[in-house]
């Protein structure tokens, strides 16, 4: 039976990262990539592993024609342009199993529901890519606890983070392009883990309902003269004029529909955490019972001195986002298994064979970024936001919030 084919648009830093995932996915080949930088770069690595003959392609039409299933890894800004050029792929005859589209949905609420919407048009199953949903070591901690679930009770408070020292490319740190800063970037991370975590054992992923959101975004390291500076000569971004969170935290407040009982998913997320590199944890807390989660927690460390430190040739080989070349590091040998890329993309592809959605869905991602839009209503207003309430989520459909439109000084510099 020939291998899965496997198209990516986009060839960047995650696109090169779910390459490695699938070095150790069987059955599934990178068999074409479409990219305005990179791809040729991508293709090569492809094809030097073992990934498959991997085709440059000039438009996302003569890519979806020519592959089982595409992957949306272009930036956040392009999102809406390239669904719709897939769609038109579709309508022109591009016979797809699935597309995958990495987190966020969109920028903005309006966004994920334009992307919900030309997948439905296109009547082609969907993945969202939210790999922290997938991590073994939390689907490993719900078949753990499964028994004390049952005996106790669920999960009652769910604390989710992540953090490094900010993104590799220009557009991530511009929040018109992005959809905002850390809260758009990583915020989707732990608010969905949070969701997720705290989901009795059988029940679907959207059983507990959203009935409020709290949050506070803050620009505490970024926005410093110095920093600033830095920003502008590495990134081309100038925080002076348009600036974005650097840190968030938050709730989300579930309710049980079926018990009426409340939980609550707390998320913090920063792009100033200057020490080993990308840290995730999480933990949560139920009756008599708990979890805990660290990725930096390896069973691998290193030391290099400061003479040894001079042949280091990037500090990223023992870590994503790491700013350290010597002294004790973490080490992470599988990165790409640790984060949950290899079960994603494992997922999407075994339900797209069978002609159904990924475990998440676009669907999903759209309730997510929902939940993300109200963080930035609540961080803007100084207030719970009442996600019960109609006329806040007619509000949401069409908001933007100061940041993503580019008016962050309003409420980071007051």
């Amino acid at each position: 039976m020939a291998n899965f084919r496997l198209g990516f648009i986009g060839a960047g830093f995650l696109a090169k990262f779910q390459a490695k995932a699938m070095h150790q996915i069987r059955g599934v080949d990178l068999a074409g990539v479409h990219a305005l930088k990179g791809a040729e770069e991508l293709a090569e690595v492809a094809r030097q592993n073992g990934l498959g003959d991997c085709k440059v392609y000039g438009s996302i039409l003569e890519l979806c024609k020519n592959v089982d299933a595409v992957a949306i890894f272009a930036p956040n800004f392009a999102r809406v342009q390239i669904m719709q050029a897939i769609t038109d792929a579709v309508a022109q005859g591009a016979a797809l199993q699935g597309i995958i589209c990495e987190k966020p949905l969109g920028r903005t609420v309006a966004e994920a529901q334009q992307l919900v919407d030309l997948a439905k048009q296109c009547g082609t199953p969907t993945a969202y890519f939210e790999n922290q949903i997938h991590m073994k070591g939390i689907r490993a901690q719900r078949e753990q606890l499964a028994p004390q679930q049952a005996a106790m009770g669920p999960l009652a408070l769910a604390r989710s983070a992540e953090e490094h020292a900010g993104p590799h490319e220009g557009w991530f740190w511009d929040p018109t392009r992005q959809g905002g800063g850390v809260l758009s970037d990583m915020g989707c991370h732990s608010i969905a883990c949070g969701w997720f975590v705290l989901t009795p054992l059988g029940k679907p992923l959207t059983f507990l309902e959203p009935v409020s959101v709290t949050a506070v975004t803050s620009l505490l390291k970024w926005g410093l003269p110095k920093f600033r500076k830095q920003l502008l000569d590495r990134m081309g971004v100038d925080y002076s004029k348009t600036p974005a969170e650097d840190f968030c935290t938050g709730m989300v407040t579930f309710k049980n529909p079926e018990t009426g009982q409340l939980s609550q998913a707390q998320f913090t997320n920063s792009w100033m955490y200057d020490k080993q590199g990308l840290r995730l944890t999480m933990d949560g807390l139920g009756p008599g019972y708990a979890f805990e989660l660290n990725s930096l927690k390896s069973p691998l460390e290193i030391f290099i001195g400061d003479e040894a430190a001079e042949s280091a040739a990037d500090a990223e080989t023992a870590l994503e986002k790491s700013t350290a070349t010597r002294g004790l590091l973490a080490v992470e040998p599988n990165e790409a298994d640790l984060y949950g890329y290899v079960d994603e993309i494992e997922d999407a592809v075994a339900c797209f064979k069978q002609g159904k959605n990924g475990y998440l869905n676009f669907e999903y991602g759209l309730e997510v970024t929902k939940l993300c839009q109200a963080a930035y209503m609540s961080a803007e207003r100084g207030q719970a936001i009442d996600l019960t309430d109609p006329a806040i989520q007619t509000e949401l459909k069409s908001y933007t919030s100061l940041i993503a439109q580019g008016r962050g000084g309003e409420v980071l510099y007051r």
